[in-house]
């Protein structure tokens, strides 16, 4: 009980859930990993600025994505899809919640804005929810099951990534698995998030909720205003290529640069403006960035303790050789680390050097172990005060101050999606 990823893990879910600011809570959390891992205040303090390199890109690539939806923003062409949808949807709540989902998808593997789309797409709309009497909660779950299950499952866009982060990590620690092996595997964890999506929506928050109508755009656009202007057609343009270089070079930084890129050469947006844009994108994203660089010190204090690696051993005499029991620890030991740090990206290279070595002791098939390791990195990240499958929605949901983090963010992702995904990954390990 005193292995430092337990402390740290369960002191940082408790203070979450007392309300304490993520960002604190995360500090407090790991230095008092470290300090029970031994590494004392000053070396937790070197291990936490060590690690920060490790979500560099991707804290870079949210302010860039920011600055992008920012600039996206401004020339109006979100204003004219969110009031399109609007009009669209009518008083029909299920299609809401939907097209959510399907723009979330779109999200991850279409349009690689990630979840900087969230918000400036979704608070103008929370009137048409409070309208639609929608449980805030159930929204939450779809736009976390739009930014997750298109990774897990399909090799495209930000799945090519995650999936190509798995087997490589698998490959190099003596098990060779190629990309197209983990899609033909991860699809059991897509129909688990189905599963989970389905409660949610259907059961668990299907009931009407009242919210208070807080104005966060009073603006209505005129038909004339919804027209497509050249600037409206430049901005497709460079979501296009936007698109052609996150497929090309698999990095969100240089994607969200050309998108930008053209924008200004275009004169979707004039260059004069362009520190405001970077402003608007780093108060829309900042906070999440850097919440991502202390998620990247988190786990690096944890790798620096040895506690992982003693948390895995200590958990193979609890084993007993069954394959049940051990792809039981599997997942409990991956959602313990990814709820600490929060990305299942950077927790395949810290899972996969214990774990595939583990699951060829055991008698685990390379499928069986894609089904574990990705499962396991996915676990925490549904769920983890500081993932950007939770940052993101709550982004956009509690822009009027209505929509709690934890309980109506973390904890109903949490429970919709960690408890079917677990359950998948155990049994469907048992036939592979």
């Amino acid at each position: 009980m005193l292995n430092p990823v337990i402390v740290a893990v369960v002191l940082l879910c408790v203070l979450c859930l007392l309300k304490m600011n993520i960002l604190f809570a995360m500090l407090i959390s790991l230095f008092a990993g470290g300090l029970v891992g031994g590494l004392g205040l000053m070396g937790t303090m070197g291990s936490l600025l060590a690690g920060f390199g490790s979500n560099a890109e991707t804290a870079l690539a949210y302010v860039l994505l920011g600055t992008f939806a920012t600039a996206m923003a401004t020339t109006g062409i979100v204003d004219i899809l969110g009031q399109k949808l609007t009009k669209a949807i009518g008083d029909k709540k299920m299609v809401l919640l939907f097209s959510l989902v399907i723009i979330a998808c779109l999200s991850q593997n279409a349009i690689p804005v990630h979840i900087a789309f969230i918000p400036i797409l979704i608070p103008p709309m929370l009137i048409l929810m409070n309208k639609l009497k929608i449980d805030r909660r159930g929204a939450a779950c779809a736009l976390a099951f739009g930014l997750k299950a298109p990774y897990i499952t399909l090799p495209i866009g930000f799945g090519l990534i995650f999936q190509g982060i798995i087997a490589d990590n698998m490959t190099a620690n003596g098990m060779p698995v190629k990309v197209s092996d983990v899609w033909r595997v991860n699809w059991i964890l897509g129909i688990a998030m189905i599963v989970g999506l389905c409660i949610a929506l259907f059961i668990s928050y299907r009931k009407p909720r009242e919210y208070q109508d807080v104005l966060v755009s009073d603006h209505v656009m005129s038909e004339e205003e919804m027209k497509l202007q050249p600037r409206h057609w430049f901005t497709i343009i460079a979501i296009l290529v936007m698109v052609g270089l996150q497929l090309k070079f698999s990095s969100l930084p240089i994607a969200a640069m050309g998108g930008l890129l053209v924008m200004i050469l275009t004169g979707a947006i004039k260059f004069n403006e362009l520190d405001d844009q970077f402003a608007g994108g780093i108060k829309l994203m900042g906070f999440i960035a850097f919440v991502m660089l202390v998620a990247g010190g988190f786990g690096q204090v944890l790798k620096d303790t040895g506690a992982v690696d003693a948390l895995v051993q200590g958990s193979v005499s609890l084993m007993g050789g069954s394959k049940l029991v051990a792809a039981t620890m599997i997942t409990l030991i991956g959602l313990l680390v990814t709820m600490g740090i929060g990305t299942s990206f950077g927790t395949v290279p810290v899972l996969a050097v214990l774990y595939v070595p583990l699951c060829q002791q055991i008698g685990f098939s390379p499928a069986a172990t894609i089904l574990l390791m990705s499962a396991a990195a996915a676990l925490g990240d549904a769920g983890s005060p500081a993932s950007d499958t939770t940052l993101g929605p709550t982004s956009g949901l509690n822009a009027d101050g209505q929509h709690n983090h934890i309980w109506d963010t973390c904890v109903p992702t949490f429970l919709h999606y960690n408890i079917p995904l677990m359950i998948a990954a155990i049994i469907g390990a048992q036939f592979l």
